[in-house]
This record gives structure tokens, C-alpha cells and sequence, in this order.
């Protein structure tokens, strides 16, 4: 029996991203709603139900960086320049995010604007996020296996839309997070707000659909071609039925539903984009055959790979279990 290694990577790879949307989209979302709480004692519990766990949500992405580093070197080499500025703002904006977590706690007299950093940083990070992904969905200038676009191919007002949508789907999973981790005030003002932004999410969700379709007859074709449609349905009526979920949960004031119906729409909306640009790596036209390293790099890197990341599966399940439970007002906070 052949390993169609190829396959085995777009599947590790494509695993990496998500955790790392999933994990890291969290943490991102409470920056992205933490100036609309001014008071400094609900910002410090904010913080501090990420502060043990938001390092290591970013581990996924350098899984998914080397990943197609090593297994598809040429996407890789397509898809950066053509995302220069792009991925380098986004970077900078999770530096700053970074650095503001860190110092926030150390500081005093500079903490307001410790505090700017962080959501800044947070939106930076998140938008530039969302460009990346609605520059992939539009598809990138390819001839010979290079990029051949201008440096600023990836802006355009689709993929302007897409960063504002994933600020919105960040925010309804840091909204969801914080309904589990808070209690009193703090938590009713985020089941207040869960509803209204979880509406977005799913308006941000069809517009992205429609103009992708719209946009891209490979995409259509591959949706509404003979039984494919039938095939694909699920997609969009799980769709519905997690915002019906979310909405129900949150007006019977149930804890954890919220957060995990959330994290189902963030996984439904993955598997649409997996379903629009599959098999290539960089549409629309790139495959991940063609993409590919040599099968021996691919084999070599792939015993490292299955080595490690159980380890990395383990300890990161471990720092929810070890940090389980409501954070409130009082509580060590983050030194």
C-alpha cells in the first residue's frame, strides 16, 4: 500500500491552522473586545484567563510555517512574496501583543498604554490575518511555479472584508471564552454581547460565500456541479444550526455551550474553505502534488513530525486541564 504523502501533509498542515485559528482566535478576540471594558479589574480578568495558555496556542502556527516550508516548498515560495507586507504587519502586530502582556504586568504609570498595545496589536494581527486568507480565496498570479503579481496584488476589497470578518469570528470565540471563565457582571455583559456579534459572524460568513462563488467559477463549479451540492449541504445547514445553538444557549444562560458552538461555526466555515480550494495549495491553480517536496524530504520529515506532536497535543490539552475553572476579581493575576 502507497502513502500518498502529499495528502498525509495537506492534512497535517491543514490540522496546525486550524488548531492555531481555533486556539489563538480566543486570546486575539479578547483583545479585540477588551477596549470596550474600561474598567481596570475586568481587564485584569481578562488577561488573566488567557495569560497560562496564550504562548502556547501559537505553537500551531510554527507547525503549520515549517510544515509547508518542508513538505510544499514551492506554495511556500509562491505564497510569501505575493504576502510580504501582509504577513510581515501581522507578525509585528503579534509582537506588540506579545510584548504588551508581558509589560502590562511589570508596569504602573505606562499600563494605559500597555493597554493600547495590546488591542491594537490584537486588531493588527487579526485583520492582516483575515487578508491573508481572502488573498489565498482570490487566488494568486502564477506561471511556472512562481508568483508573478504586483506587491500589492493581495490588497483588495474582498480580502479587506475578509480581515474585518475574521475580527468578528475572533471576537465571537474571545466573547464565548470569557462566558466560561467569568462569572457576576462580567459575564452577563458578555452574553449580552455574544448574540449581537454572533449575528455578524454569520452575515460576515454569507457575504464571504456569495463573493467568493460570485467571484470565482472554479469555486462555483466545485459547490453546484452535478451531486456536489447534495454532498456539501450539510456545511451550510450546520452553519445554521450552530448560530440557532449559540442564540438558544446564550438565552438559557448555558455556560459552555456558547464557546463550543462557536468553535463548530469556526470548524464549518473551515471545511468550506477546504471544500472552495481543494486540491490546490495556492489557487487557483497550484496542487499540492505539484507543490511537493521530494517523497524522501516529505518521509523524513514526517517521522520528526509524528514523533512530536503527540507531545505537543499532550501538553497543551494539559494547560487547560491544569488551568480549568472561573477566574475572578482578586485571583493571582499575571507576573
Amino acid at each position: 500500500m502507497t502513502i500518498d504523502l502529499p495528502i498525509v501533509w495537506a492534512a497535517i498542515i491543514a490540522l496546525g491552522l486550524f488548531l492555531y485559528v481555533m486556539l489563538d482566535g480566543f486570546d486575539l478576540g479578547i483583545g479585540l473586545i477588551y477596549a470596550f471594558f474600561e474598567k481596570s479589574s475586568d481587564r485584569q480578568v481578562m488577561l488573566n484567563t488567557v495569560a497560562p495558555v496564550w504562548d502556547g496556542n501559537e505553537t500551531f502556527m510554527v507547525l503549520g510555517g515549517a510544515g509547508l516550508f518542508g513538505a510544499f516548498p514551492v506554495a511556500y515560495a509562491t505564497l510569501l512574496p505575493a504576502n510580504y507586507l501582509p504577513v510581515v504587519l501581522m507578525l509585528a502586530g503579534l509582537i506588540f501583543r506579545g510584548a504588551a502582556f508581558e509589560l502590562r504586568a511589570k508596569s504602573s504609570r505606562t499600563q494605559p498604554l500597555w493597554d493600547l498595545a495590546f488591542i491594537f496589536g490584537s486588531v493588527q494581527a487579526t485583520f492582516f490575518q483575515g487578508v491573508l486568507l481572502g488573498s489565498l480565496l482570490q487566488g494568486i498570479k502564477i506561471h511556472d511555479g512562481q508568483f508573478v503579481g504586483g506587491a500589492f496584488d493581495w490588497l483588495s476589497p474582498f480580502s479587506v472584508f475578509c480581515g474585518l470578518g475574521l475580527m468578528v469570528t475572533y471576537a465571537v470565540l474571545g466573547c464565548g471564552w470569557l462566558i466560561i471563565k467569568t462569572d457576576g457582571m462580567l459575564q452577563e455583559r458578555m452574553y449580552a454581547l455574544m448574540k449581537p456579534i454572533t449575528y455578524l459572524m454569520l452575515g460576515c460568513i454569507l457575504v464571504v460565500s456569495a463573493w467568493t462563488v460570485i467571484g470565482q467559477p472554479a469555486v462555483a463549479q466545485r459547490w453546484f456541479d452535478g451531486h456536489n451540492l447534495l454532498y456539501f449541504l450539510p456545511v451550510p445547514v450546520l452553519v445554521l444550526a450552530c448560530v440557532w445553538g449559540i442564540v438558544r444557549a446564550v438565552d438559557m444562560r448555558i455556560e459552555g455551550a456558547p464557546f463550543r458552538l462557536a468553535l463548530a461555526l469556526l470548524f464549518m466555515g473551515y471545511t468550506g474553505f477546504m471544500i472552495s480550494i481543494w486540491p490546490n495549495i495556492v489557487p487557483p491553480s497550484l496542487t499540492i502534488w505539484e507543490a511537493s517536496s521530494p517523497p524522501s524530504t516529505q518521509l523524513f520529515a514526517l517521522v520528526g513530525t509524528l514523533i512530536i506532536l503527540p507531545f505537543v497535543l499532550f501538553y497543551s490539552y494539559m494547560q487547560y486541564r491544569v488551568f480549568r475553572g472561573k477566574v475572578r476579581e482578586g485571583d493571582p493575576g499575571y507576573h
